[in-house]
């Protein structure tokens, strides 16, 4: 990555690092992961998608993420909403269609019921509503669970990063009062979920259940029986981006007046 970010000054003055495309219908927001950046392979492809399709893309890091002001050690689940809250609120206008990937699906879960006149559409990657307090905390080791009470921390082994990173009391506590499941979820758009059936991180069940939670009539989950956790193959990817344009489309056909009175298909629709 070479370009450098743009930057938005959240409430307290730290920078949140942007990338964006300019483009037509609705914005694509890319959530990503946890200790997670813009910079990823999906988050990547997503923006080339919109370069060449003539499509609005937006993505950043959260405070404590990438290229973003913050220890990450300091960062929280409302920390991370808000930085998603800000971007939208002041950086794009119109219809949004969020794309969430890991935590970056509960962040969007979030930031839908925050704005529900704004998202229009949702593509999950692996979501992981809750994950603080159902996949986290009950994984945790005795001696996990004795550094937590005695430092305030425990620093996690991760695949993803040699040096591992820190897993915080603060965290834990904070994320439990953004809890979703088991719903119902007041989420009424379209939402495509792709899950991976050999993901280590987010059980296929897991994701499954935010999926039945939504309030919404028209979600499909795609179970990728050997699908890891990233789902960053090149078939993996063809996915994503087909879920893409697929959300981006319903949205332009929902917005379409014409479309809607020749029964939300357009000519030919059947």
């Amino acid at each position: 990555m070479t370009e450098s970010p743009e930057w938005l000054f959240a409430a307290d003055n730290r920078r949140i690092a942007f990338r964006r495309v300019a483009g037509e219908g609705p914005t694509e927001v890319w959530l990503g992961g946890f200790h997670s950046d813009m910079t990823g392979t999906k988050a990547q492809v997503l923006a080339d998608q919109a370069a060449s399709t003539g499509g609005a893309y937006l993505r950043f890091d959260y405070f404590g993420h990438g290229e973003s002001d913050g220890a990450f050690a300091d960062g929280t689940i409302s920390r991370w909403r808000d930085d998603a809250l800000a971007v939208v609120d002041q950086l794009t206008d119109g219809p949004l269609v969020l794309v969430g990937s890991s935590m970056g699906g509960w962040i969007a879960c979030l930031v839908a019921l925050a704005r529900p006149e704004r998202v229009k559409a949702m593509v999950l990657v692996a979501p992981a509503p809750d994950f603080t307090e159902k996949l986290m905390a009950p994984d945790l080791s005795d001696e996990a669970r004795a550094a937590i009470a005695r430092d305030g921390f425990w620093t996690r082994p991760s695949e993803y990063d040699d040096g591992g990173y820190p897993i915080t009391r603060q965290l834990l506590e904070d994320g439990a009062q953004w809890s979703i499941l088991p719903g119902p979820v007041a989420i009424d758009v379209p939402v495509r979920v792709l899950q991976g059936g050999a993901d280590e991180d987010v059980p296929w069940t897991h994701a499954l259940a935010l999926a039945n939670a939504l309030t919404s009539q028209d979600v499909v989950f795609t179970l990728i029986k050997d699908g890891d956790h990233r789902l960053s193959r090149p078939q993996d990817l063809e996915r994503l981006t087909a879920a893409v344009a697929e959300a981006r489309g319903l949205v332009e056909v929902d917005d379409d007046p014409v479309a809607r009175r020749l029964g939300g298909g357009g000519p030919g629709a059947g």
